[in-house]
């Protein structure tokens, strides 16, 4: 839906929240839970779908005739597409997906061709008057590298790659008008994790090797080829992966802007805080509760901030918990998506730390983010990404419909505040 105060920027929530790996499965939780939500939150006025789709629903979709009847259905529903999730390639539910999220990687024909298949389906039903964006993986996930050779020639295989990418979506752009654009989604553990190792890759290795390869693959000047790659391929922040990092957001977006790299898409979301216990009977009686959420389906990075300021990382949360309240641990944060509307929870009336203890979530880092995002950059696109409802733990849980209408509400609410402040 687009904001009330300002029309040009969209917000909704991604379809990743619902199982689903052929386009039938997929189309029919679109249809099971989106009129029901514009209904409520858009006021009559038509609403923006954020689509997740795996390889296979993918190819599916691309096809003329099933292109053509989303196209008709979304037109009847009073809906629209503006932005698509294209980080996971294969399953995403239900089965164990842990560090197979980020396979293929940039280096395959396999991410090329499943991009260039979003890239298609956004292109056709794009509407004119709204630039579209696809967030994408952060390039591979660094402990697939065996050393720096092997993570330097990543580098350069997916800018060759992105740049094909790029070099679609400008053709799109000269031929049917529509500004499309690719956004990498740094997380923690991958090759791209932060704001710094972004801006690192965009200067050492996106820009002059892509730029390089467009010039010797179509004959586009260095200084064209620079332009199609800052056009076309753009940041996807994620408020949940960057608090992970403890990163500031002021600076990060900053940072990035100076560099010249834009953000094409906001990813509203939190992850899990907790910090240090005070005392013993505190740190088991916590850790017990952490173990719930140390799951088997998705990959739940730790990072440590140490009394010294430095940070301790871990793979996963079961890898974690047995250094849980070391003597240097001053906080966790764990990459485990959590409901956004609150960092509190009710339970029988009486209000409690939204999982017990001190156990709570990074909300503070979206309340914080948002402004600088809506002051700072050129970003249009938001879209709520808890996609955790089947593997949180059971106090956490409600009414699947009630909850994504909990989760626009609130995002919705906080981003007119925003916009209102700036």
């Amino acid at each position: 839906m687009r904001l009330q105060t300002r029309p040009e920027h969209h917000l909704t929530y991604c379809s990743n929240i619902h199982p689903g790996e052929s386009w039938q499965e997929v189309f029919e939780q679109l249809r099971r839970y989106l009129p029901g939500l514009k209904n409520r939150l858009a006021d009559g006025r038509p609403m923006g779908v954020g689509l997740r789709l795996s390889a296979q629903s993918a190819e599916e979709l691309v096809q003329p005739d099933k292109l053509s009847e989303f196209d008709r259905w979304l037109d009847e529903e009073g809906l629209y597409l503006f932005t698509m999730n294209g980080f996971p390639y294969g399953s995403f539910h239900r089965q164990r997906v842990k560090e197979q999220v980020y396979a293929p990687d940039w280096r395959t024909p396999e991410r090329v061709a499943y991009t260039s298949n979003l890239i298609a389906i956004l292109s056709g039903l794009l509407p004119q008057d709204v630039d579209g964006g696809i967030s994408t993986s952060p390039l591979s996930y660094k402990y697939w590298m065996s050393d720096e050779v092997e993570r330097e020639e990543t580098f350069r295989e997916s800018a060759r790659n992105l740049a094909i990418c790029a070099f679609e979506m400008a053709n799109i752009h000269n031929d049917q008008g529509k500004e499309l654009h690719l956004d990498i989604e740094p997380e923690p553990d991958c090759l791209l994790e932060n704001s710094r190792e972004t801006i690192d890759y965009f200067q050492r290795f996106l820009l002059p090797v892509g730029s390089t390869y467009l010039k010797k693959e179509f004959g586009i000047s260095p200084d064209e080829g620079e332009r199609i790659l800052r056009e076309h391929i753009r940041v996807c922040y994620d408020t949940c992966h960057f608090a992970v990092e403890y990163e500031n957001p002021e600076e990060a977006v900053s940072s990035l802007i100076n560099a010249g790299i834009k953000i094409g898409k906001v990813q509203i979301s939190a992850a899990l805080r907790v910090p240090k216990p005070n005392t013993e009977e505190e740190r088991k009686r916590i850790a017990e509760r952490l173990q719930t959420f140390a799951e088997p389906v998705y990959l739940h990075q730790v990072i440590e901030r140490r009394k010294d300021g430095s940070l301790r990382q871990f793979r996963d949360l079961p890898q974690a918990l047995p250094h849980f309240g070391e003597e240097e641990m001053e906080e966790w944060r764990i990459h485990f998506h959590v409901p956004i509307f609150t960092d509190r929870y009710e339970e029988g009336g009486k209000e409690r730390d939204a999982i017990g203890g001190e156990i709570i979530s990074t909300q503070r880092d979206i309340l914080a983010s948002l402004p600088v995002l809506l002051r700072q950059t050129s970003c249009r696109h938001y879209e709520v990404e808890t996609y955790t409802w089947e593997v949180l733990p059971p106090s956490l849980k409600g009414d699947l419909s009630e909850s994504i209408y909990r989760e626009l509400r609130w995002a919705s609410e906080q981003l007119e505040e925003s916009a209102g402040r700036r």
